[in-house]
Order: C-alpha cells, then sequence, then structure tokens
C-alpha cells in the first residue's frame, strides 16, 4: 500500500521525480489533489497543506508523504532535508500530521497506564501478542513511576482480514481486550500471554488499525510522544525519560 505512488510512476521507479498530467482545476489545493488521483484514483487523501519549499505541496495518503507540484505536474517522494539545519523537514510534517489526528482519538478508545500526575503522555500502538510489545508492557509501572503515562491503541500486526477475507485471530483476540469489563487487566493478561476471554462489543480496534495505518506505522510497538514526534519502537523506561526531556 505504502508503495502505490511509485508503482504508478511509468517508468520512473529509479528517479526521484515522476510526472503528473495537466489540470485546469483552478487553485493549486485542486490541482495537486487531481493530480495525485489521476495516479492513484482510490487513494485517500488525509492531508493537502503547502510544502516548506515554494512550489510544492506536502500531501499526505495511505501513510505515505509525497510533495507535489502547485502545477500538478511532479511528484516528489522522499526525506525533504533542510541541509543549512541539518534536519529532515518532512518528519516535522509528520509529526504534525499525527498530533493532530492522535488528538481526535477519544482517550475512551485506548487503554490508559498512567501515574496521578503525568509528566509525559505517550501513545503506543501495539499488537497483544509481537515480543517487544509484551517486553515493553513488563516495564510499564516503572514508565508510570518515571512519570510516564502510557496510552495504548490497538494495531493488530496481523491486519483486520487476511488475504481471503477472514477475520485474522490477533484482530479477534485484541477486539476481545478492548471488549473486556476490566480492559487493563484484559490488556495485562495478554501481554502475558492468557488470551482473553471471548467477547465483542462495539469497539474502535479496526477504527485504530487504519489509523496507525495513515500515520505511517508499519510494526508493533511504535511510540509517538505528544507533539506527534516518532520516538521508535520497543525502549527502556531510563531510555524512553531521555528521548522525551530532549523534546521538552
Amino acid at each position: 500500500m505504502k508503495k502505490w505512488l511509485l508503482a504508478l510512476c511509468i517508468g520512473g521507479l529509479s528517479l526521484n521525480a515522476c510526472a503528473a498530467p495537466d489540470s485546469a482545476t483552478p487553485g493549486p489545493e485542486a490541482v495537486v489533489r487531481k493530480a495525485v488521483l489521476s495516479l492513484a484514483p482510490d487513494a485517500s487523501i488525509d492531508s493537502v497543506k503547502p510544502a516548506p519549499f515554494p512550489g510544492f505541496y506536502q500531501v499526505i495518503t495511505g501513510g505515505q508523504l509525497v510533495y507535489v507540484s502547485t502545477d500538478g505536474k511532479y511528484l516528489l517522494n522522499g526525506d525533504l532535508i533542510d541541509v543549512g539545519a541539518k534536519k529532515n523537514v518532512s518528519d516535522d510534517g509528520w509529526a504534525a500530521f499525527r498530533k493532530a489526528e492522535l488528538a481526535k482519538l477519544p482517550e475512551t478508545d485506548r487503554i490508559v497506564f498512567s501515574p496521578a500526575k503525568p509528566r509525559y503522555r505517550v501513545t503506543v500502538f501495539t499488537d497483544v501478542n509481537c515480543a517487544y510489545c509484551r517486553a515493553l508492557h513488563e516495564h510499564i509501572a516503572d514508565f508510570n513511576k518515571a512519570g510516564i503515562a502510557v496510552e495504548y491503541v490497538a494495531w493488530p500486526r496481523d491486519g483486520v482480514t487476511d488475504e481471503s477475507g477472514r477475520t485474522t485471530d490477533t484482530y479477534k483476540e485484541m477486539v476481545s481486550v478492548w471488549c473486556a469489563s476490566d480492559r487493563k487487566a484484559a490488556f495485562t493478561a495478554a501481554k502475558l500471554g492468557h488470551a482473553p476471554k471471548s467477547a465483542s462489543c462495539t469497539n474502535p480496534v479496526k477504527d485504530e488499525f487504519e489509523l496507525g495505518v495513515r500515520l505511517g506505522i508499519t510494526g508493533t510497538p511504535t511510540i509517538i510522544a505528544e507533539d506527534g514526534t516518532m520516538l521508535g519502537g520497543y525502549v527502556t523506561p531510563d531510555q524512553m525519560l531521555h528521548l522525551l526531556s530532549k523534546g521538552s
């Protein structure tokens, strides 16, 4: 899914830019949208904003960030580097998008382990079965002791359905956790290898998986700071505290 744009740039896979057709649609944002849809008609465009360099817009769609010229003729795929500042500017675009999207996700749809007065909050996209997710949760008391609130969001690594269209076992297990009468207890038990009692209810697991795809999540655990910065995968409490204090 993340490579659909490049696959559609005929003969341009070895290049940084590919041509898109001209558009007579007035307004640069409309032109940019039409250019993207001309390459991938079924694409869901999540964000279109002016790029931090002239003549282009920043587009986020399907978990991918690209730059499209305001005339709709060119698409650039790859990180944008500020040479003088020695900084990946694309990271800022992603961070702003993640922060805005996560702000829409209510706390009631997350499983939250928090100290009374947290200094920091992180969102962790997690799968109940992945080894590093389980290792991270083993230290949840230490994260909280360090003043870090951990807010878990469901991201079954096997997806919601398999290639045959059947619901995956991991998805069903995570639904059972999110539908448990005591979510936190069921979540911790699942992290210890104890399958939850089968349960169903109105739940956010599918929506959270799709949110993760839009945010560029490719594996678990994925840790995101309050400002939308991606902190990486498994880290120890000391490592996370160091990363968070650097961004303060």
